[in-house]
């Protein structure tokens, strides 16, 4: 018997993964001008990869194994240091054009998931109702 969840399948992980790029990338423009500072992003399709494969674990208590989505990405390997193309003088790694660029197609992306996710919702609705 297919539930909910087989019906949306990584639709909905996708969307939060799209969401833990955003705000680390939101994180690095935020943190242009703290020296020492590293670039970091997301490796969405590693991500992707390790959220198919991913051993649903039961908990407890409602407060184990709690970790917030760039928590659990970053212990899963999943967020990755940029390399900058041109080296600053206090060592920060973020360069400002290069993650507006970044910002603005994950942005596009992240509407691109949630307009296929309200689609399937939408899918759901209709068959539902009977239209």
């Amino acid at each position: 018997m297919s539930t909910i969840k087989d019906y949306f399948g990584l639709n909905e992980q996708a969307l939060q993964m799209r969401n833990t790029r955003l705000e680390l990338l939101s994180q690095n423009i935020a943190n242009a001008a703290t020296p020492n500072y590293r670039a970091r992003d997301l490796d969405f399709a590693a991500a992707m990869k390790r959220a198919g494969s991913q051993v649903n674990l039961t908990a407890t208590q409602g407060n184990h194994m709690r970790m917030s989505p760039i928590q659990s990405n970053i212990a899963s390997g999943a967020v990755v240091y940029r390399v900058p193309l041109n080296p600053s003088v206090d060592n920060n790694t973020v360069e400002m054009g290069v993650e507006q660029a970044k910002f603005g197609r994950a942005a596009a992306e992240y509407q691109a998931s949630l307009q296929f996710l309200e689609n399937r919702i939408s899918g759901l609705r209709k068959a539902i109702r009977g239209d």
